[in-house]
């Protein structure tokens, strides 16, 4: 961050040299003025020249500041992005879940990117709203104090004005913000929601609440123009440099007349005296600049304050023995104040073996799966995978263990193939083409336009469901790490790519430890053991045979599932046996 701050202060730096510079050019134009009515047949070409090259200095010295404060904002940029993104590799993935996405994305883009703005246009108006007018100031009481005193009259008697328009500025603007911030959500949800709003409701109730945040920042704006009123007004007007200027063509004239001031003087403050009055707007252009980048560093600071995941001392991991995984007396609590996800869970999955988890929904089926991984911390109790506590094993080496299959598929907007290379950049095309033919997805990727370098577009927007989630298989297969968790895989597959996805799943399942989170009962009956989930806690444990006997919450949910089976259209039924279905 070093060379940045010093680059920006050189900028700054730059623009005083530049106002420096402004002014003495103007000095130097009176000077040749007094010089030509002192001396009427001699031309002053020194003080001309002088003025001349000051007035290009000032010019070559404010591009040179506006170059560097912005060349200071790309570096700012790609070091706050570097910053970040280094920092949320390290901490919890339950953290970036409850950061949500497109937090995270808005604090990376937009929130660095206002922060670039500020210090791209900021660091020259520093010098014009501060540097100017004391310098000015400096120059007028140089050149003749009652003149500068004039000017300064004005502005104290401006600003006197301004201060009773902004009594209130800290409570609007943040008022201006949070409707700033409504307005653009009820924009994103209505753009996001499009096909969901033309279907049910016309667009009328999404809409409308776009309406109101609409109408909400019309009336915050009409408040805070009202309640500002006549004294904002008034006092841009008096902060105007024409105030300024006619006050010391006034008391000027009048010194004149008093024969107390020579007419070169005069004209030295006409020409410099403004300087004050014009570097009023900077000076109120940056302090809104400032408003606005405050929410965005405050952004920036919450995200950066998120803590990192604990890691074990250097000498002091562990190292998995093998590929079981066990949770003893595991209770876990989303958050301060929240109640129990989970309460004393105990199990454990042999290596090599099939566990599935279920139960009704919120039951904490998804949060045993997440917590393998560590995407939290348990709150009391430990995991163990291979004998080794997870809160000890390295985060790579623990990555190293587990891959994932989740209902919810990601590819990024890149080839095919580099999709499925993802977390194995080395691996060759033999190797993914193996794990796309296990993973019954070579055949479908050979049909596509350029085969294994098709571009999945954005979020794998070119390929259907059932598609991207065997492309998720070929990445897990390739990864060939011994503990699988599959969270809901087939969730939203049809018959056809089910059949499909059943095959890649039998695969990737071979000789691993697979824990598998699943609401389809008919997938898990041969489940080495059944984990039942209820309430958080854990209801029940065995095989499909013996839990539908013990006429638990296993059986409950079996009888349920077995009753979904026979639902149909009315007047249907079921072919084979003429057993009368239940209607929707």
């Amino acid at each position: 961050m070093h060379p940045v701050r010093a680059q920006i202060r050189f900028a700054m730096a730059l623009s005083v040299g530049a106002v420096v510079s402004g002014l003495a050019a103007m000095g130097l134009l009176a000077l040749t003025v007094r010089q030509l009515l002192e001396s009427p047949g001699k031309l002053p070409l020194p003080v001309m020249v002088a003025a001349l090259g000051c007035t290009v200095l000032s010019f070559v010295l404010r591009k040179t500041s506006f170059d560097q404060s912005h060349y200071a904002a790309f570096r700012l940029e790609k070091i706050l992005r570097m910053n970040i993104s280094d920092h949320l590799a390290r901490v919890s993935m339950g953290d970036i879940e409850a950061a949500g996405a497109g937090a995270l994305s808005k604090v990376l883009y937009d929130d660095v990117k206002a922060l670039h703005v500020f210090v791209a246009d900021s660091t020259p108006l520093y010098a014009r709203a501060y540097a100017a007018p004391v310098m000015t100031l400096c120059m007028l009481l140089w050149l003749d104090w009652r003149l500068a005193l004039g000017a300064t009259t004005v502005l104290v008697f401006g600003f006197g004005i301004l201060s009773l328009a902004m009594r209130n500025r800290t409570e609007m603007v943040r008022l201006y913000n949070e409707a700033r911030e409504r307005v653009s959500a009820s924009i994103i949800e209505f753009v996001q929601a499009m096909p969901v709003v033309r279907t049910f409701d016309s667009g009328k109730a999404t809409f409308g609440r776009y309406q109101q945040a609409l109408e909400g920042y019309l009336e915050m704006l009409t408040r805070w123009y009202r309640e500002s009123g006549f004294p904002a007004r008034f006092s841009f007007a008096v902060l105007n440099p024409m105030p300024t200027l006619a006050v010391l063509l006034w008391l000027g004239t009048w010194l004149i007349w008093q024969d107390t001031l020579s007419f070169a003087h005069w004209l030295a403050v006409l020409l410099i005296g403004t300087g004050m009055a014009e570097a009023m707007m900077p000076m109120m252009m940056l302090g809104h600049m400032i408003d606005k980048v405050k929410l965005s560093i405050a952004r920036i600071y919450e995200v950066m304050n998120i803590p990192d995941l604990p890691v074990p001392a250097s000498g002091a991991e562990l190292f998995p023995a093998d590929a079981s995984v066990c949770f003893e007396n595991v209770s876990f609590r989303y958050g301060k104040g929240d109640e129990d996800a989970l309460v004393d869970v105990s199990f454990t999955v042999p290596s090599g073996s099939v566990a599935a988890l279920v139960g009704p929904s919120g039951a904490g089926k998804s949060t045993v799966a997440r917590l393998i991984p560590r995407f939290w911390d348990v709150t009391s109790g430990r995991i163990l995978i291979g004998g080794a506590d997870v809160g000890r094993i390295a985060s790579d080496l623990l990555m190293q263990q587990v891959a994932f299959v989740f209902q919810d598929t990601f590819l990024f907007a890149d080839t095919i193939a580099a999709n499925i290379r993802l977390g194995v950049p080395d691996a060759d095309m033999d190797a993914v083409m193996a794990a796309a033919k296990a993973a019954q997805a070579h055949d479908f990727i050979q049909a596509l336009p350029q085969g294994y370098d098709t571009l999945a577009g954005e979020r794998g927007v070119f390929l259907s469901g059932g598609q991207r989630q065997r492309i998720t298989i070929a990445r897990a297969i390739l990864q060939n790490r011994p503990i699988l968790v599959l969270d809901e895989a087939t969730a939203y597959a049809d018959p056809e790519n089910e059949a499909a996805l059943v095959v890649a799943l039998s695969e990737l399942m071979r000789g691993k430890t697979v824990i598998m989170v699943a609401h389809r009962l008919a997938t898990i009956r041969d489940a080495d053991q059944i984990l039942v989930f209820d309430k958080g806690r854990l209801a029940e444990a065995g095989r499909h045979e013996d839990l539908v006997v013990a006429n638990g919450t296993y059986a409950r949910l079996w009888r349920s599932f077995e009753q979904a089976q026979i639902w149909a259209l009315a007047g249907s039924t079921i072919s084979g046996d003429n057993q009368q279905t239940a209607t929707i």
